[in-house]
């Protein structure tokens, strides 16, 4: 019997989808991948026919196995060559959604760069089991020569073990579409409509393969759009199916007109762009399952482990915003770039960025593995700062100060962010130290140290500005200092921690300052004129206000905020929410008939924290009894492998304390209201979150996503059936209509809901704490419930409506980048104590990066425009340069710019636009 389906090609295209770690940890799955490769190199060294693998996109598996068998690398690079291994482009297959942009393009160009060093690159963009897939991927994409991308998720629904589940109407009939970036940037999408395991192991029984094929042909023709047709041979750490050539040998014979072959992508790509229809549907922005019934969205990732979100988001942020732009600044005073060591921090950082693993959905060992390597990358990041710091201060111009005696002690305030800019400022300068190769005798060293007056002081700016400051004592410290050149210096100091608001401190500039210890002559000065005078804090002890809002704590915690520029008032923020969890560490779900508890009828005690000219913060304490977990039930549910939709758990009735301080704080020059939450987690299986509502009318809100301001709908589709809505964000949400508008932006929290409560309320998720993986079967995780003490940051942020709210998004990315401070002497120096290395500005335009592309040497500025409508960008550096040029991810020079002009360069809506800037540096 043989089947008929004739004028089809089958491409077979083998491959393992490799999570490096998930219901294993990342060392037992590497064991069984150096099994999977070595049977790999075998099978293709010893059988010709077996053509092709593909290696799930990622390079990082070349490095794991090259670690335990370097002897096996020339033979990866043959079979590489020779275009029967196909790698890359990624570094690692990342959730999109939870690294940033510039760690997406990060991602990008390792992958590329390590793929190079094999000798050739798969230029597909795959993203096989993404939770999910960011709007901005398409022009990522194609500014990196790609128009191909390949996924298994967000625009069909996928249930149980990734079973495809019937719909009325998918967005797209085929299992290929036009896939449009908001910018209109285009790739072709190809949709694992059937899943990446369609094709897994092959039958080479007659029999069997004819039901197999039978089968699989079906399904794939139920959605192919051209006769050739693609089955993925292979599966989540699937071996290698060496018995493959005869499998297909045996289809073959079956189906004598449809051919059969050993396929790669760049094959099945160029036979389908020969024979694709002309009505592919055009499916844009982000896909994120928007029209399925919500269960299997897998978007609550964003709330499990939210430690490691925070680690990831501070981690991130000291690489792009700290030692990428002060290792650019220092390079361009001389000093060489640090490319190797940026590479090792940000790969140590990527190790963490796999779907399995920055999701927080694995066993508890992988996730205690990945804090050790956030650890890791920052320690890396921290001694790039403190040497590119270190280089720069020592060139500023530090001799105004020289007028003020010898104590005066000056230092560098650095913002590296898009935006001029103030903030609070606290640093350690210590007002004397003895090295020990002075000779002094220990005992001598401390008393002299110790008996050192310290009355306070004053900090002033280059212009002689004085402004007030709080000085604290820190006492004896012993530090040292580690030179290029010879032994470690260790010595004695005392030490002062100075507190100030540094305000105007240039965009990718900085400032000095000084501090002027009580007793010496400030010299020849104008009357002083103080930056900070009066206090924020209002005679009732529950109210904070400067020139833009207003904010009162009321009885039961909750902090009414009035913008005074427009007049509106947002009242009951700041409220907690809690509610049962029975879900896993995929997906939420709240127990049947359960209603959410909340701190509105709580009592709270409030007290005034810090009071001073330039500060002032208000601490509220609230003790609450909570559920202490679900019932015994749920622990059945989860050994049975019931299926979290249909679980029958609530919580039980046993409650355990739960004790929130809540800090809010409000800097003079501030443009919002900052946040600060901790909390002692005693429960398990439940949820926190934090409730804003805004009483805006208005059927959308904005996220901070990739590279974009995503506009997303408050109601859900009509498929929806979840009761819950979330969604992903990175720096902030927000809301306006016409008249007034409120920004909530984070740092790490990358989840929220906007309710459907009739007030649009934002729900940012603190804290989620559930007991399993979830998936494929019964994976434990106690350590999933995030038990102790756990911290967030937010700050509320009132605006104008309309399109009056660049100035918030600005202040919610400035918000996540904190002041870089270097301490110095007084001296001279070619860099002005006022200065920024780069001139610009561009109506709704955000800085994204700032660093020194290795290839050439350039520095790479990156902006993207968040809004939908065309601008401006005007960019004049402020360094010495050969040439300036358009870009791209990649780094690449493009069309040379009239550099010195200022002149506008067009940005379309939603554009990502890099400069390359060749600079001239100094011998």
């Amino acid at each position: 019997m043989t089947g008929t389906r004739g004028g089809k090609t089958a491409h077979v295209i083998s491959h393992s989808h490799w999570d490096r770690e998930w219901y294993l940890p990342f060392e037992k799955h590497r064991y069984h991948l150096i099994k999977l490769m070595d049977r790999l190199v075998e099978t293709m060294e010893r059988d010709p026919a077996y053509r092709s693998f593909h290696l799930d996109g990622q390079t990082i598996l070349l490095e794991d196995y090259l670690t335990v068998r370097p002897e096996r690398r020339e033979s990866l690079q043959r079979l590489i060559r020779e275009g029967r291994l196909h790698i890359g482009p990624w570094y690692v297959l990342q959730d999109e959604f939870l690294t940033s942009g510039e760690a997406n393009i990060r991602n990008l160009l390792a992958g590329l760069r390590d793929a190079r060093e094999f000798g050739a690159v798969s230029k597909l963009g795959y993203f096989p089991d993404s939770f999910g897939h960011i709007g901005q991927a398409p022009q990522i994409l194609q500014q990196a020569d790609i128009d191909v991308a390949a996924f298994g998720r967000g625009v069909k629904p996928t249930g149980f073990n990734n079973e495809v589940t019937e719909q009325a109407a998918y967005e797209s009939p085929y299992s290929e579409l036009l896939w449009e970036a908001p910018d209109g940037s285009q790739v072709l999408g190809i949709l694992f409509a059937n899943w990446y395991s369609n094709g897994n192991e092959v039958p080479t029984d007659s029999e069997q393969a004819l039901s197999f094929w039978d089968e699989r042909l079906a399904a794939a023709e139920k959605y192919a759009s051209t006769p050739h047709l693609l089955f993925m041979n292979g599966c989540d750490h699937q071996p290698v199916q060496t018995d493959l050539p005869q499998a297909l040998r045996t289809a073959a014979e079956l189906y004598p007109d449809i051919e059969f072959i050993h396929s790669d992508f760049n094959a099945y790509v160029k036979a389908l762009k020969q024979s694709m229809p002309d009505d592919l549907s055009v499916i844009r922005g982000e896909l994120r399952s928007q029209r399925t019934d919500g269960w299997g969205t897998l978007v609550n990732t964003a709330s499990a482990r939210i430690y490691l979100k925070q680690r990831n988001e501070r981690g991130q942020t000291m690489l792009e915003k700290g030692a990428e732009p002060l290792a650019a600044y220092a390079h361009l005073l001389g000093l060489d770039y640090p490319h190797h060591q940026l590479l090792h921090a940000w790969k140590t950082l990527m190790q963490n960025h796999p779907h399995d693993s920055i999701c927080g959905c694995s066993v508890d060992e992988v996730h205690r593995e990945m804090v050790t390597r956030f650890e890791k990358s920052s320690q890396t990041a921290e001694c790039i700062i403190a040497d590119s710091v270190a280089h720069i201060v020592k060139r500023v111009d530090t001799s105004a100060f020289g007028g003020y005696g010898e104590q005066a002690l000056p230092f560098i305030v650095f913002n590296t962010t898009g935006w001029k800019r103030g903030g609070i400022v606290s640093t350690e300068l210590d007002v004397s130290r003895i090295y020990f190769r002075e000779g002094v005798e220990f005992g001598e060293m401390k008393a002299r140290l110790k008996t050192l007056p310290v009355n306070g002081g004053t900090i002033v700016d280059a212009e002689g500005r004085q402004l007030a400051c709080i000085v604290t004592d820190l006492g004896l410290r012993f530090g040292y200092d580690l030179p290029d050149d010879r032994f470690r210096q260790p010595y004695f100091a005392r030490t002062l921690r100075v507190e100030f608001e540094a305000d105007d401190v240039p965009t990718c500039g900085h400032r000095a300052f000084a501090y002027i210890p009580f007793g010496q002559e400030l010299g020849e000065l104008p009357e002083p004129r103080f930056a900070s005078e009066g206090s924020l804090l209002a005679d009732d002890g529950r109210t904070l206000e400067n020139d833009r809002i207003k904010a009162t704590v009321e009885d039961n915690g909750s902090v009414t905020l009035t913008d005074k520029a427009g007049g509106r008032t947002f009242r009951g923020l700041c409220i907690y929410e809690n509610a049962g969890d029975v879900g896993n560490e995929y997906m939420y779900r709240q127990p049947n008939g359960e209603t959410a508890q909340t701190t509105e009828l709580l009592q709270a005690q409030v007290k005034v924290l810090t009071d001073t000219p330039y500060e002032a913060a208000l601490e509220i304490v609230q003790e609450w009894q909570i559920p202490e977990e679900a019932e015994a039930s749920l622990a059945r549910e989860r050994d049975e492998l019931i299926w979290f939709t249909g679980r029958r758990s609530v919580r039980t009735e046993q409650t355990v304390a739960l004790r929130i301080r809540t800090v809010v704080r409000l800097q003079r020059g501030g443009r919002g209201l900052q946040v600060n939450v901790e909390l002692n987690n005693t429960a398990r299986d439940h949820r926190i979150r934090m409730l804003f509502p805004t009483d805006l009318r208005t059927d959308v809100h904005y996220a901070d996503s990739i590279f974009e301001a995503a506009r997303r709908d408050n109601e859900p589709a009509a498929e929806w059936r979840n009761p819950s809505y979330c969604h992903h964000q990175q720096a902030f949400v927000s809301l306006h209509d016409e008249t007034a508008g409120l920004t909530i932006a984070n740092k790490g929290l990358n989840e929220y809901e906007v309710l459907r409560d009739g007030r649009n309320t934002i729900a940012v998720t603190l804290l989620r704490s559930v007991g399993e993986l979830g998936d494929w079967g019964l994976f434990p995780t106690p350590e999933a419930q995030c038990p102790g003490m756990h911290g967030a940051e937010l700050m509320i942020i009132p605006h104008g409506g309309g399109g009056q709210r660049t100035d918030a998004y600005a202040e919610a990315y400035q918000f996540q980048t904190p002041l870089y401070v270097g301490t110095t002497g007084v001296h001279g120096g070619e860099v002005p104590p006022c200065h920024s290395w780069l001139n610009w500005s561009g109506r709704d335009l955000a800085l994204s990066a700032f660093k020194v592309a290795e290839d050439t040497g350039d520095v790479i500025v990156r902006w993207f425009n968040w809004s939908g409508e065309a601008t401006e960008l005007a960019a004049i550096p402020a360094f010495a340069h050969e040439r300036m040029a358009m870009s791209d991810v990649l780094e690449r020079c493009g069309e040379k710019l009239e550099s010195d002009s200022g002149g506008g360069i067009p940005v379309g809506p939603h554009r990502i636009v890099t400069l390359a800037i060749t600079p001239q540096l100094p011998d």
